[in-house]
């Protein structure tokens, strides 16, 4: 990780706990933080494609940690990510589903690091596709499906017991959308 990467990572971390040691609203405090700091980021180094991805995924990391380490609900936290890094590439321009998608994934190998519930971390991460859908112009079904397809893919890279918990996460309807799996996805045991 080089130093700015790791800058970003605790700097998202300290503005989580500093937040939520605050306010106490999880949610709330992770849509903030995610969303300014991926702004700054992409502002500051003037590249959306590979920055941004990369940008997602040191936010994301920042995000979890904070969270657990003041030891919030990963489900909260997942769909407060989700919502901020929504709002974030709204301002600088990113491709919405594909974000999505990826952070989802990033949510899932960050909360497998720090020993968090992935069901719970799966389904916030679909939670916040289907509350920033909207805004970004996708549909909450699109969103939801993009979210699930993202976090099953990352599960299956830790695991097939995280892949079980996610997949029985995100397979059914939740916050009213019925979440639709675009690909057969395996974990890596199965394959």
């Amino acid at each position: 990780m080089t130093v700015e990467s790791k800058s970003l990572v605790d700097s998202v971390k300290a503005g989580i706990i500093s937040a939520i040691q605050g306010a106490g609203e999880i949610t709330d405090a992770v849509v903030d933080t995610v969303s300014g700091s991926l702004v700054n980021t992409i502002k500051r180094t003037g590249e959306v494609g590979g920055a941004l991805t990369t940008a997602i995924s040191e936010t994301v990391r920042g995000a979890i940690q904070g969270v657990a380490e003041v030891g919030g609900d990963v489900g909260a936290a997942a769909k407060g990510t989700v919502i901020g890094v929504l709002h974030g590439t709204k301002e600088v321009g990113g491709e919405a589903i594909d974000t999505i998608g990826t952070t989802a994934g990033a949510v899932i190998k960050e909360t497998a690091v720090v020993g968090g519930d992935l069901g719970k971390a799966a389904k916030g991460a679909v939670e916040g596709a289907i509350a920033g859908a909207k805004d970004v112009g996708l549909s909450a079904e699109e969103a939801a499906s993009a979210a699930a397809s993202g976090a099953l893919k990352a599960a299956g890279e830790v695991g097939s017991t995280a892949f079980e918990q996610v997949r029985n996460a995100v397979t059914g309807t939740i916050s009213g959308v019925k979440v639709i799996l675009k690909e057969p996805f395996k974990s890596e045991k199965e394959q």
